[in-house]
């Protein structure tokens, strides 16, 4: 794909324009985008968004979510923020997916700045409906939150407080006919909040990206692997169930080490974790599997 380094100009009559954005209210009349623009025009797309401060919980359900979405090829499109929304989007361009990051300012002067802006700018898409030059501003972000619902199928809340920018883009969704996903979380924890006023509001309850899958109706969609790395801890998986200490003693490993890749192996759907902490072989993925194509059902 070709990159394009310089704001790249959109109105409604260009051939890239995002159809989504024709009959919503307060349609932008122009964009700017950065980026591997034809990504732009990959779908389907589901919107993660949360807490700018979420907890580790949050980090890891959004990461877990956008993988794995990521590997059956939906997009995932949010609005850049640190948390969730960043966690979302490094997830993504981990498993090799799409991610569009809609922003708050120009696109030529992105925020937040650093790393992971600049590689979506490289491998993803940077969107704005504000001119090159435009430093963010705290009004703008609101506003952006009716593209990021806009352009997806659905919206996502992995984590948010009562009164939260991600609740905006929640009801947006609702105004624009889009289906509103929450995750359920501790009753005392604040993060867990603004979920939960969502959830009493009508929003569906999701605790499986394959459960989001299956309610947009994406259950079909192309699988687009990511390899699984050649480790030893899948080999000792192989028949068996086992608990991160036995999986370490097995393998004469610290328990830590052995949970942290767990953990990354979970994310790219190699293993899967049963109550009681017990860890098997996902049931669809082997070491030998590292190829991407067509599901064959």
């Amino acid at each position: 794909m070709v990159v394009q380094d310089t704001p790249l100009h959109l109105s409604p009559a260009s051939p890239r324009w995002p159809s989504e954005l024709a009959t919503i209210e307060a349609a932008p009349g122009e964009l700017w985008v950065r980026g591997e623009i034809e990504r732009l025009e990959e779908r389907p797309l589901v919107a993660i968004v949360g807490s700018r401060s979420p907890t580790p919980y949050g980090l890891d359900q959004a990461e877990r979510f956008a993988a794995r979405l990521a590997g059956r090829g939906i997009g995932i499109v949010s609005g850049l923020a640190r948390g969730i929304d960043q966690a979302a989007h490094r997830a993504t361009l981990e498993a090799g997916g799409t991610t569009l990051a809609v922003l708050g300012s120009g696109v030529d002067c992105p925020w937040p700045d650093g790393e992971l802006t600049d590689r979506i700018g490289r491998e993803g898409v940077l969107i704005s409906e504000f001119r090159p030059g435009t430093p963010p501003r705290r009004h703008h972000f609101p506003r952006r939150n009716r593209v990021i619902s806009a352009l997806a199928d659905g919206v996502l809340v992995v984590e948010a407080a009562y009164a939260s920018g991600s609740l905006i883009t929640a009801h947006w969704a609702v105004d624009q006919g889009k289906a509103v996903f929450a995750l359920p979380g501790r009753i005392d924890h604040p993060m867990a909040r603004g979920c939960h006023r969502l959830l009493r509001e009508g929003a569906q309850l999701i605790e499986s990206p394959e459960e989001l899958m299956a309610e947009l109706g994406h259950c079909r969609l192309r699988e687009v692997e990511v390899p699984l790395p050649d480790t030893p801890l899948l080999g000792a998986l192989v028949g068996e169930t086992l608990t991160a200490g036995e999986l370490a003693a097995r393998l004469e490993r610290e328990v830590s080490e052995v949970l942290a890749e767990l953990v990354q192996l979970e994310l790219a759907g190699g293993v899967v974790r049963s109550p009681g902490g017990l860890y098997r072989l996902s049931p669809d993925r082997s070491p030998s599997r590292s190829h991407a194509g067509p599901e064959s059902d």
